[in-house]
């Protein structure tokens, strides 16, 4: 019951502390005497999300966690925790970017549950860097189909239990001032279980897929800062290869690109934009197609909606911070999804647009509440960092 007690007082805490409002003279409110011990937590609580965002000079790693409910179209109402660090390699260097290292899990009443690490280790005058994600989910999902066409018709929407799990990382050598360079690998496990209609849908194809991929990925980055870049540009191709020898049923290759800009238009104001597509070739199975929506891209969209061998997207957004650590966006965009490009067509183009509230949890990392809207379809986000 304490433990629940300090819970609720934690969240209620982080509720005050994120809207701005002074709590200094908390510790003046007369208290009964049965509940003095709670004084004490409560000054702690203030204190650790009130100082969350400030930058800990010296220290060698400035770890945080916060935790609450949430909603979300796709995963409804949950309970999430994230822990996050920010680190140098070398403390005597503070015009380095920070490492980042992300801990989160969440559960929610639909059923789904997610464990998972992400983050960026970069080394020592930035001459490496390291990317690397892990997780692993369970999530009552939903499958329209492959293609354009089968994404839009609202009746082959098909509900099945996706369990997955992915292992990816990559390790770039500096090339150049703001170049990098190196080798990639990855590992994807999707399991479709438990469908309940339209298993014609999945075009018989294996539910149970393997893919191990290796390849590599070239950057140019010039941004200030990774998690919430202020100006800068971000271009990155991403090349993997799941050939048969490394054990695939299905043998394929995709490549990825991805041009990000960010400038300043005026006091607390920030454009960023993005271009992002995804190609793939060969056998790609229905696992590891292109597809949009999501946390990240196209928000507002269920995420798989839409899927074939290739996307394009593109987004513009308008982030403006406020108020103490408080902050809004908007953003317009628009994706679609096709087998070559060859069959883009222009009534095929999904609209994109939304806005979002920014709480910045620790410094320059920011908690995003998103609510996205779609043809014929809108949706809640809750995550951390913003979305490119």
């Amino acid at each position: 019951m304490v433990k629940i007690k300090a819970l609720l007082l934690s969240l209620f805490v982080s509720w005050v502390t994120a809207s701005g409002m002074d709590l200094s003279g908390v510790s003046n409110v007369a208290i009964p005497s049965d509940s003095v011990r709670n004084e004490g937590i409560v000054n702690k609580v203030v204190r650790y999300f009130r100082e969350s965002n400030e930058r800990k000079i010296g220290k060698k790693i400035d770890f945080s966690i916060i935790g609450g409910p949430h909603y979300s179209s796709d995963t409804k109402l949950g309970l999430g925790l994230v822990a996050a660090g920010l680190y140098r390699t070398n403390l005597a260097d503070s015009l380095i970017t920070p490492s980042n290292l992300s801990i989160y899990a969440d559960i929610s009443s639909v059923g789904f549950a997610l464990i998972g690490v992400k983050g960026y280790h970069i080394f020592p005058s930035d001459l490496y860097r390291i990317n690397y994600t892990v997780y692993f989910y369970s999530f009552p999902s939903k499958f329209w189909g492959i293609g354009y066409a089968e994404g839009l018709e609202d009746s082959n929407e098909t509900k099945y239990k996706r369990l997955q799990a992915k292992i990816e990382t990559d390790f770039m050598f500096k090339l150049a001032p703001s170049l990098y360079a190196g080798p990639a690998a990855e590992f994807i496990f999707v399991n479709g279980k438990h469908v309940q209609d339209h298993s014609y849908l999945w075009r018989g194809e294996d539910m149970r897929v393997k893919t191990y991929g290796l390849g590599f990925t070239i950057s140019y980055d010039t941004r200030d800062n990774i998690s919430n870049a202020y100006k800068g540009v971000f271009l990155s191709l991403e090349q993997r290869f799941y050939p048969r020898f490394l054990f695939n049923d299905y043998a394929f290759s995709k490549t990825e690109l991805t041009a990000n800009t960010y400038h300043r238009v005026w006091k607390g104001g920030i454009i960023a934009a993005q271009l992002h597509g995804e190609v793939t070739y060969g056998n790609t199975p229905w696992s590891m197609l292109a597809q949009i929506g999501g946390s990240e891209s196209m928000r507002g969209y269920y995420e798989g909606r839409y899927r074939d061998k290739s996307e394009i997207d593109m987004t513009v957004e308008l982030r403006q911070h406020v108020w103490h650590r408080n902050g809004v966006v908007a953003w317009v965009g628009a994706g679609t999804v096709f087998p070559k490009f060859s069959d883009i067509r222009f009534n095929h183009i999904l609209p994109n647009f939304g806005i979002g509230y920014r709480w910045e949890f620790k410094n320059r990392v920011n908690v995003r509440l998103d609510y996205g809207f779609g043809r014929g379809q809108s949706g809640f986000v809750f995550n951390i960092n913003e979305a490119f």
